[in-house]
């Protein structure tokens, strides 16, 4: 590969992997990014502990990815899991798996991985463009940068990993939709994704549990239905629980301007045991003791339920015990709206599969590459999102090496 100048914008986990693949077969890289350092979101990701991938077996693994997977299953089986945690490991990470499968640096922490990857890359001779912001290309077909002043360049190849809009902040502001649209390349609509949803709160309940978790708690919507956590904010609700059904509440929304969602407090007892204990004899005891002692229900998942007979014009006081045990497992929740793209962990839509061959070069732009978040899929959390970004990374790197051999002069 001596003598292949390729060129990579985008200073994130699907720029820098593609980056390293590039270095270790011989081109001269250099990666370009409109922020004055690298892996801005990569750290950010850092603050929950680095989930970098997942352990469950491939097939299952690939279904999180939902119709992009059939896309994007070549690129990770190529670098899959066990490569992720084999790099990083070889950075001197070393990751375990947790109780729920996901995979850590057992430093839980992106900082010292970052480093040691630039010290990596730093060694293989990848140079760095930083506060270069991509505009697109010329008329001639050069790539332009205003960095402040116009640069432009003509590499033999462009790998474009440019991220979603999410976190706009820290640089996925998803301005090159724009860019991508001017030279005619479909890019879907890009939405939040990994988001927290408005919900219409009394403001007793808003302002009492603003910031309370909701433990040991099942969601459904939609036929799927998930265990985790939920956090009630002043708007709405949030949380890993939520962001598993994002995708779903999202389209509901939008087709229909709301979604309801079912919230079980106590996922693991029948409805008749709760009955049993709503009538046991409760001398002078108030309904929220009731709640609290013999269901166990902590205090906003008893604020809760009070919404939730408010919204039908009910006081809960009222219910019958069997109508009271069934709403405890199924609380209805009227969500109104997704969370603001800018604060959603992730990015739904970009660059449309249909724009791209197997080997993530777009049609209209031979020599040009698309990676990580910049193409249209989306996957809960749970380390399947960086996962792809490194996968589709590594992937646009060992085609964009493909091209350049494939189109050496000679």
């Amino acid at each position: 590969m001596s003598g292949q100048d390729i060129a990579i914008v985008g200073a994130g986990p699907a720029g820098l992997m593609a980056a390293e693949v590039l270095a270790d077969h011989g081109a001269r890289v250099t990666v370009y990014d409109g922020r004055p350092s690298v892996g801005r979101k990569f750290l950010l990701a850092g603050r929950g502990g680095l989930n970098l991938t997942h352990s469950e077996d491939m097939e299952r693994f690939l279904a999180r990815y939902g119709d992009a997977a059939p896309r994007l299953r070549a690129a990770i089986e190529a670098f899959p899991p066990s490569a992720v945690r084999a790099w990083c490991e070889g950075l001197g990470q070393e990751t375990f798996v947790g109780s729920s499968g996901r995979v850590f640096p057992k430093s839980f922490k992106a900082s010292p991985l970052l480093r040691a990857w630039l010290r990596r890359l730093d060694a293989a001779g990848v140079r760095f463009a930083l506060r270069h912001h991509w505009t697109g290309w010329d008329e001639r077909g050069d790539v332009v940068f205003d960095a402040p002043e116009r640069v432009t360049i003509r590499p033999d190849a462009l790998i474009l990993a440019l991220g979603g809009a999410s976190w706009p902040r820290l640089g996925s502001d998803g301005g090159w939709a724009e860019i991508m649209a001017k030279s005619g390349i479909a890019v879907s609509q890009l939405r939040p994704a990994n988001c927290g949803f408005a919900a219409n709160w009394s403001a007793v309940f808003r302002d009492r549990f603003d910031g309370h978790p909701l433990k040991g708690i099942a969601l459904s919507f939609g036929g799927q239905s998930v265990r985790g956590e939920a956090i009630v904010t002043r708007d709405g609700l949030e949380g890993g629980g939520i962001y598993a059904l994002s995708a779903p509440l999202r389209e509901a929304i939008a087709a229909s301007g709301e979604a309801t969602l079912a919230i079980a407090l106590r996922p693991d007892i029948a409805a008749t045991e709760v009955q049993r204990a709503l009538d046991a004899p409760r001398g002078k005891q108030s309904l929220a003791n009731v709640l609290r002692k013999a269901v166990k229900l902590s205090p906003p998942a008893i604020g809760l339920l009070h919404e939730a007979a408010l919204a039908s014009s009910a006081k809960l006081s009222a219910l019958s015990t069997t109508s009271l045990a069934g709403l405890i497992n199924a609380v209805p929740i009227r969500l109104t709206a997704p969370a603001p793209l800018a604060s959603a962990i992730s990015t739904a839509g970009g660059v449309a599969f249909s724009e791209i061959d197997d080997n993530f070069m777009l049609w209209r732009r031979p020599g040009v590459f698309v990676a990580g978040e910049m193409l249209d899929w989306e996957a809960p959390t749970g380390g399947y999102l960086l996962q792809a970004s490194f996968s589709t990374g590594a992937a646009a790197g060992r085609a964009a090496l493909a091209w350049c051999r494939s189109h050496r002069s000679p």
